[in-house]
């Protein structure tokens, strides 16, 4: 099993590090490659889903990218400890019908000694928002490091 750092101990920079990392692999919606940041036995809570595993984590991805198109996530961190991290994150995406939504929410993250994602707890509402309403504009995939912050943009 490899390593993905930056690993536990956290420091504020590291747990930033981490959450960047996070946030650019979402943005490029590659399930196959996104699950290898969680430990095989990666258990998660997503709205009504418990998947465990990264079997069941990748499957969870792919279904959300059928149905949540041209997605686009900021994460910010809320706290952080020894070995755990706790983000807040927006994405904005739009369903098969065009309409548009800004997805808020918390994840509570906690990490092996690896750096392997052991446990993702996330809480996430939905808002229906008009397409004129966008804040994330970027083209597909990661974030520009010049683009605000969700404190940055109000959110």
């Amino acid at each position: 099993m490899s390593q993905r750092p930056p690993l536990p101990p956290f420091t504020r920079e590291t747990a930033m590090h981490k959450i960047r990392l996070a946030e650019d692999a979402w943005n490029n919606r590659e399930p196959a490659r996104i699950v290898l940041a969680y430990s095989p036995d990666t258990r998660w809570r997503n709205r009504s889903e418990f998947p465990v595993g990264r079997v069941q984590a990748q499957a969870l991805l792919e279904r959300k990218w059928l149905r949540e198109l041209d997605y686009r996530l900021i994460k910010e961190l809320w706290a952080f400890d020894i070995a755990r991290i706790a983000v807040r994150f927006v994405y904005e995406w739009h369903d098969d019908s065009g309409q548009w939504y800004r997805s808020h929410g918390n994840e509570n993250w906690a990490f092996d000694a690896d750096g392997l994602m052991t446990h993702r707890h996330a809480s996430i509402n939905d808002q229906p928002i008009a397409e004129r309403e966008r804040l994330f504009h970027w083209p597909l995939g990661r974030r520009p490091d010049g683009h605000p912050g969700l404190s940055e943009l109000g959110l």
